[in-house]
């Protein structure tokens, strides 16, 4: 795992085998693991799809040499693409919102993306729209649509699970990740299913987050300070699939931020609110199995850490709960 015993001809060929590490604060009878993707070239777990869409985008067409990519994107996500294009022979323009981290935009400008900024209340929906409507306005452009292209999703069914299998021997028993686009979440879940399809797969969304009415759970819809997860409109999220989860748990802004300050203190992981909410998660289903309320094929968890503190700095992440989300 993240071991490369050879010189590499481009960053691309640093993306993926990232670190499986045992989490050290929860039931003693089951085993948690998260996947550390800060290891990244490009910090997060983005970097996967980054790579994996426009190699592929590439190779069948979808957008020529010397195309542009168009993305609507929080920023890991443009960043991971920007890495592509750029190794790639691509342009790229990415569009965000305004409440975004400002660090994850600082980097895809460093990368060479140009960067356009939609309003806050608009929401991602209205991101999307301005990203086909410049598609549309440019020649050889494609927006690759990461909440949509089910090469998202087949980038972690190709990589991500792949990987946790092999560090575990196979000894997977349930697995557990924050959706936003849902893309990693489902990815991985349908290789861990083919692999045994008694595998537990819980989902994890912020609270005032809507896919738990998906699988039939009620909500109520509320804002939230947790980012890259949880969507306001499933309709948007089109590659979530409910065949694939059996729950969906949501955690509130307070308990995640509890859990980002206890992890670094604690076990050394600065990651940010949807590494702490998956992790929140995780405990939950841990305990949920040292308790004989689930029976899944082995006693260990496996989640995802998708990315770092320090995009997230500027927005006090690790001061008091009220600086944070105020």
């Amino acid at each position: 795992m993240t071991t490369h015993e050879r010189p590499l001809d481009s960053v691309l060929e640093t993306i993926g085998r990232t670190p499986l590490v045992r989490l050290q604060d929860g039931p003693d009878g089951v085993r948690i693991y998260a996947k550390l993707e800060s290891f990244n070239p490009g910090a997060s777990v983005k970097d996967r799809i980054g790579r994996y869409m426009v190699e592929r985008m590439l190779e069948r067409g979808d957008v020529p040499a010397g195309g542009t990519i168009i993305e609507p994107t929080a920023g890991n996500t443009g960043i991971g693409l920007a890495i592509a294009a750029q190794q790639l022979g691509l342009d790229a323009i990415f569009v965000v919102p305004e409440r975004f981290s400002v660090e994850k935009q600082q980097l895809m400008a460093a990368l060479g993306a140009d960067i356009i900024n939609t309003p806050t209340e608009d929401g991602m929906g209205r991101a999307i729209e301005r990203a086909y409507e410049l598609a549309d306005e440019l020649d050889d452009a494609v927006v690759p649509q990461q909440f949509s292209n089910p090469l998202n999703a087949e980038a972690h069914y190709a990589t991500t699970g792949p990987e946790i299998y092999e560090a575990l021997d196979g000894e997977v028993g349930a697995v557990v990740a924050g959706c936003g686009t849902a893309g990693t979440l489902m990815g991985i879940a349908r290789y861990a299913l083919e692999q045994d399809p008694d595998t537990y797969v819980a989902a994890v969304e912020p609270e005032g987050s809507l896919y738990g009415e998906v699988l039939g759970a009620a909500r109520k819809e509320d804002e939230y300070k947790i980012e890259g997860i949880g969507t306001h409109d499933p309709s948007t999220n089109e590659l979530f699939d409910p065949e694939l989860v059996d729950d969906v748990y949501p955690v509130s802004d307070e308990r995640a931020h509890d859990e980002l300050k206890h992890l670094a203190r604690a076990e050394g992981h600065l990651v940010a609110s949807s590494a702490s909410a998956a992790s929140v998660a995780a405990k939950r289903v841990a305990s949920e199995i040292d308790n004989g309320e689930l029976t899944t094929p082995h006693e260990t968890v496996v989640t995802i850490f998708p990315d770092s503190s320090e995009r997230y700095l500027s927005k006090g992440i690790y001061g008091s709960f009220d600086e944070w989300s105020s």
